[in-house]
């Protein structure tokens, strides 16, 4: 009977060990550099090498949305690629496209971080909803009238009911990653916006005299 019980103790050590070393890979796997988003003219370079390909039959307009990031991923697979809907270095090679803008403007912490807003700020809001909050956060960054660095958009006081009330902290999920990874690779849902809120819960008055520019699930986007 003793030997059932330390046997069985030890299969829960072992089993719990599995768990954490998993979280630990995943975590791992997580943290890496990401292409900074490529310009309107890359990404027409590639929906148009896409569409001649049969992969791609939207617009050549130069925005990279659910439509173009699934031809990409499409390709990836067909190709043995990473299928993560990111025109990197390899896929760029694969598909015949010159990307010129700079690799890597974005650190895997700034991935992260960013997922993390996503995640605590958004998590119910559906697919569009999480990329176009990411895109807010990445649009402050590029606007003179915010701080230049993700982490300090997101930690500016008062900017995020997040972090305001602890929800910061929450391990971001795997959609969380993909938003924020879209949204570096130049998909921007809100076409600019730098605010975002939820009428049925905002207070603050100054947010509605913004000008509205599109809504997506509960949250409404404005410049």
């Amino acid at each position: 009977m003793k030997a059932k019980i330390i046997s069985l103790v030890l299969g829960l050590i072992f089993l719990m060990s599995s768990f954490i070393i998993g979280d630990c890979l995943v975590f791992q796997n997580t943290m890496v550099s990401v292409k900074a988003a490529t310009t309107v003219s890359e990404n027409k370079a590639i929906q148009q090498k896409l569409k001649e390909l049969g992969y791609y039959t939207g617009s050549v307009d130069g925005v990279y949305g659910q439509g173009t990031r699934s031809a990409v991923i499409a390709f990836q697979k067909a190709n043995g690629l990473t299928a993560d809907g990111v025109v990197g270095t390899q896929t760029a090679k694969a598909l015949g496209v010159t990307l010129n803008s700079e690799e890597v403007a974005q650190s895997g912490s700034d991935l992260y971080l960013l997922a993390k807003c996503v995640y605590s700020e958004a998590r119910g809001e559906p697919y569009e909803g999480q990329v176009a909050v990411a895109a807010v956060v990445l649009n402050r960054v590029e606007s003179p009238e915010f701080p230049n660095t993700i982490s300090e958009v997101i930690y500016q006081p008062w900017a995020f009911t997040a972090v305001h009330d602890g929800q910061i902290n929450l391990e971001p999920d795997s959609t969380a990653y993909s938003a924020a990874k879209d949204a570096m690779n130049g998909w921007d849902p809100t076409y600019g916006c730098l605010y975002y809120y939820n009428p049925a819960t905002a207070t603050s008055s100054w947010i509605f005299t913004r000008t509205t520019v599109v809504t997506i699930g509960r949250h409404v986007f404005a410049i």
